[in-house]
Parts: structure tokens; C-alpha cells; sequence
């Protein structure tokens, strides 16, 4: 750890303190403060200033960049990277491998500032080895797909399937992804093909497979 770093931090109003447990070899960077009841895994890293809030479940091999907050009752599988000033609002689940790029904001309140409010919060359930790019925003209780390609910049307003790539605002379909992250290349007959890994998929209705 780190200088200025907070384990544990007490979770208002009454400031409990339920055991918070973090893995071998974790790297600690100064003026994080971890929030208590985190179950983090082993290999765990964040920047300077992360903010992770209380009764999170996070895997191994994960990295939260510097400034980024993740709020409390968040599931992070393994091996996911959260870069920096990202913001992973309550009931937000990230699958194993995703990784989520600079400045992006999940949100979880469809009706802000309502009466109801905290009784409807729904995060992003955000699929494994999903890849979302810089400055995106996904909207309340979004599902996106395994492996999906989130655009830089955009605003996701419907689900996106798994393999899917999207970009704008609001993000639309452009083409398909494969699972090492690059855009597969379709032919006339409508194979699917990575150029980068070489891997090669077929449709099955709606939805792509790797053959």
C-alpha cells in the first residue's frame, strides 16, 4: 500500500465496519480508500484516488484506474480493467474479462430524484469480455452481450447482443466482434471472419457463433 491509503472505511450513518478482505499481491496506490465488506481477490491494483465503496464482490487480476469510483453492491468478475475516472454506479455487474474504458459512466436510476428512486436503481449487466470505449454512457439496466464492441463516445439506449459491435448516439449496430476484440470481416455468403486471430463464425438465427 501506498501513502494516505483507507481500508475499511466505516459505511454511514451508524459507520459499521464488516470485514473487508483483499487477496495476495495487491497493489494499493496512494489515497485510494476501500470501503468496508469488499470480498476482492488476489492480484488486485487501483490508481491514485479510486474510490470503492462498501459490499462490492470482486474477482482477481482486476484493475480499477485512478480516480474511478465504484459504488456499493457492485459484482466485478476476474480479470476485468476499469480505467480511469470511469464511474460503476450500485447494482452494476461486470463480467469476467471486460474491460471498460476512460471516462465512461454506467448509470442505474431510470427516474432520477423521484420518490421511488432508490427503490427502481438497476444497473448494467455487462456480459464477459465486453469491451466499452472511452466516454461512453450506458443507460439504466442495459444488458450488453459477451464479447459486444461499445463504440468511443456513445450513448447505449437499447441491449446489445453478445459479439454486437455499436457506436453513436444513440448507439446503433455496425458490424460484429470477435472475441479477441477486433471487428470480424463478413463476406458475400456471409461468413464472419477475424483477420487478427483468424477465428471463424456462422449466424444461428439472429445471434453469431464460433465454428
Amino acid at each position: 500500500m501506498e501513502d494516505f491509503v483507507i481500508i475499511g472505511a466505516g459505511i454511514p450513518p451508524n459507520d459499521d465496519h464488516p470485514q473487508t478482505i483483499i487477496g495476495r499481491n495487491a497493489r494499493i496506490r496512494s489515497h485510494t480508500v476501500i470501503y468496508s465488506g469488499n470480498v476482492i481477490g488476489d492480484n488486485f491494483q487501483t490508481g491514485n484516488k479510486a474510490n470503492i465503496r462498501e459490499q462490492n464482490e470482486i474477482g482477481s487480476d482486476v484493475s480499477i484506474g485512478t480516480l474511478t469510483v465504484v459504488e456499493h453492491h457492485v459484482k466485478i468478475g476476474n480479470g476485468v480493467r476499469v480505467h480511469s475516472q470511469a464511474f460503476i454506479p450500485e447494482h452494476t455487474s461486470i463480467g469476467d474479462g471486460a474491460w471498460i474504458g476512460p471516462h465512461v459512466v454506467i448509470t442505474n436510476a431510470k427516474y432520477p430524484n423521484t420518490p421511488s428512486t432508490k427503490k427502481e436503481l438497476k444497473g448494467a449487466d455487462i456480459g464477459r469480455g465486453a469491451r466499452i470505449g472511452a466516454n461512453s454512457t450506458i443507460l439504466p439496466g442495459i444488458k450488453i452481450g459477451e464479447f459486444a464492441l461499445i463504440g468511443a463516445g456513445s450513448v447505449v439506449v437499447n441491449d446489445v447482443p453478445p459479439h454486437s459491435i455499436v457506436y453513436g448516439n444513440p448507439a446503433v449496430h455496425g458490424g460484429w466482434a470477435c472475441s479477441c476484440g477486433r471487428p470480424l470481416e463478413v463476406s458475400l455468403s456471409g461468413h464472419l471472419s477475424c483477420s487478427g486471430c483468424g477465428a471463424d463464425y456462422s449466424f444461428s438465427g439472429d445471434v453469431i457463433k464460433r465454428t
